[in-house]
């Protein structure tokens, strides 16, 4: 299987976070809890109003950290110093992802995206890993960011997240027609995926046959009990997970 390494080893879904140790996901202690287990890591990336990527899953602050303001909207220096509300730790750049793991677990990264048709954040990530020798992949649920990935950066492998019930983004609700083109991939005559991630609560779907007859890696997310990866990995190639050990 082409990009087997994506399938060797489980996925700890944003690092290998633990809150009631302090551990916040998406952060470098939490990155290197992974590293330690061998786990491979997947994070998110937001841009910044300057257009660097960010190591963050939500769109704004104050769920995890102090403020409210969208990260699009603040330069990459204001976000690194938000200050998080149980961490020491501070939100991170790719750049500095990269400089944390240096090829030691996989890496997958998630694109974050308002589906407006910015792209910068793909355009980004494909600039900073020109210089990465480690295992890494993007993945987004956005198909223009797989596709402009497809364009500028084609030996970086690619994938594409579903869910049959992703219906809004960051509180926008997506029209019946772009629900329907994301839930059923209508897209891959111009993203063509090098791997599929599929929500563990949608398995089994025809896509996993999909995935089978294309010798394409499938990943699941996100997996949260030894029991529900027992399940899931009938279907799937590996699994993105997070408290527990698998």
């Amino acid at each position: 299987m082409k990009h087997g390494w994506l399938t060797e080893r489980p996925i700890a879904h944003r690092g290998l976070h633990d809150a009631g140790a302090g551990i916040i996901e998406n952060t470098a202690s939490a990155f290197h809890a992974a590293i330690s287990h061998g786990f491979g890591i997947e994070t998110d990336l937001q841009i910044s109003a300057d257009g660097e990527a960010m190591v963050h899953h939500d769109y704004s602050l104050g769920r995890l950290t102090d403020g409210n303001e969208r990260l699009a909207a603040l330069p990459a220096e204001k976000i690194r110093a938000a200050r998080f509300k149980t961490s020491t730790d501070r939100i991170l750049t790719l750049g500095e992802v990269c400089e944390l793991v240096a090829g030691r677990v996989p890496l997958v990264l998630e694109l974050k995206s308002e589906f407006n048709g910015d792209t910068r954040i793909a355009r980004r990530t494909a600039e900073v890993l020109k210089t990465y020798a480690g295992p890494v992949a993007a993945m987004s649920f956005d198909p223009d960011q797989t596709a402009v990935l497809r364009t500028i950066a084609p030996a970086l492998p690619r994938g594409i997240v579903v869910a049959s019930r992703f219906v809004h983004v960051n509180g926008r609700k997506l029209s019946r027609a772009d629900w329907f083109r994301l839930a059923y991939m209508l897209h891959l005559h111009r993203t063509r995926p090098n791997f599929i991630a599929y929500a563990a609560d949608d398995l089994p779907a025809a896509t996993t046959a999909a995935a089978r007859l294309l010798g394409m890696p499938l990943l699941t997310w996100t997996i949260r009990s030894q029991a529900e990866r027992n399940r899931v990995m009938r279907f799937a190639d590996q699994v993105i997970f997070e408290g527990f050990l698998p």
